[in-house]
């Protein structure tokens, strides 16, 4: 059985803390909410994930918010371990990180979670397992892994010749051998607050979404030659994509399961 995350700061007086992405619209959704708001198992999907990192020991929370973000805020009113702060440009999952960055100037030896709030199927034992790897490694960055049949739309890990991690390749960027490779990253990452901050300043959009993603941050840490700890955790099954109204009704139902919740009424 793994090891939890400690409640507590460990030996060194770390502690763990996170950032969830929880800025976009969801245009696919057919809704004009955010789409963190949509509601699995009867609560907003981000509800999910926020509860996963308490159970996993964060002590504090960072909520990215954009789109409607005051919907957002007031669905997470009164927990006194959340804070939100503000993604104004739409400009990629490294750029959403970064507009954290001012409230983790104070705690540059932190590790901190980072997470996508459209992930509800993320459960506390994966990210229990990420940090207990993270800090057995001694890692800067660390990211966890799953095999999936379909891999479209994920971006792919790609292993060096000893099978150690090289980089994380989007799926736009990918060459068609890579597109092959069935590992994927399903975003569930930890790293250690200074260095990540401090490699987020080095990241580039030169790609083909123009974007800058926080993936960057691995193949920096690797160029530092700093430890990249990897982790297959994922079950496969908890690999589901939420884009649009059918895959919201089928991670309703896997919630709806796993927690033992009454089905959702069907609507004539």
């Amino acid at each position: 059985m793994n090891q939890p995350a400690s409640q507590s700061p460990d030996s060194d007086g770390r502690v763990v803390d996170a950032v969830i992405l929880a800025a976009g619209k969801g245009t696919r959704m057919q809704s004009d909410l955010p789409k963190v708001m949509h509601e699995i198992g009867d609560r907003p999907m981000l509800h999910w994930v926020v509860d996963a990192c308490r159970t996993a020991g964060a002590k504090r929370i960072v909520v990215v918010v954009g789109f409607k973000g005051e919907l957002v805020r007031a669905s997470l009113a009164g927990a006194n371990d959340i804070e939100f702060v503000e993604q104004t440009e739409q400009l990629g999952t490294g750029h959403a990180v970064d507009q954290a960055r001012a409230a983790f100037v104070s705690t540059p030896n932190h590790d901190v979670f980072v997470l996508c709030g459209d992930g509800p199927l993320i459960r506390p034992e994966t990210l229990e397992t990420l940090l207990h790897t993270h800090r057995s490694a001694a890692a800067d960055a660390t990211l966890a892994t799953a095999v999936i049949d379909d891999a479209t739309g994920y971006g792919r890990i790609v292993r060096d010749a000893a099978g150690g991690f090289s980089r994380i390749v989007e799926q736009k960027d990918a060459t068609p051998e890579q597109l092959d490779i069935h590992e994927v990253n399903p975003s569930y990452y930890c790293f250690r607050s200074g260095p990540l901050f401090e490699r987020l300043s080095r990241t580039s959009n030169d790609n083909a979404n123009g974007e800058y993603y926080i993936t960057d941050v691995f193949g920096l840490t690797r160029e530092d030659h700093a430890t990249v700890a990897v982790v297959d955790a994922v079950p496969a099954g908890d690999v589901l994509s939420i884009n649009d109204p059918e895959q919201l009704a089928l991670v309703d139902g896997i919630i709806r399961t796993r927690h033992d919740l009454t089905p959702a009424e069907k609507i004539s």
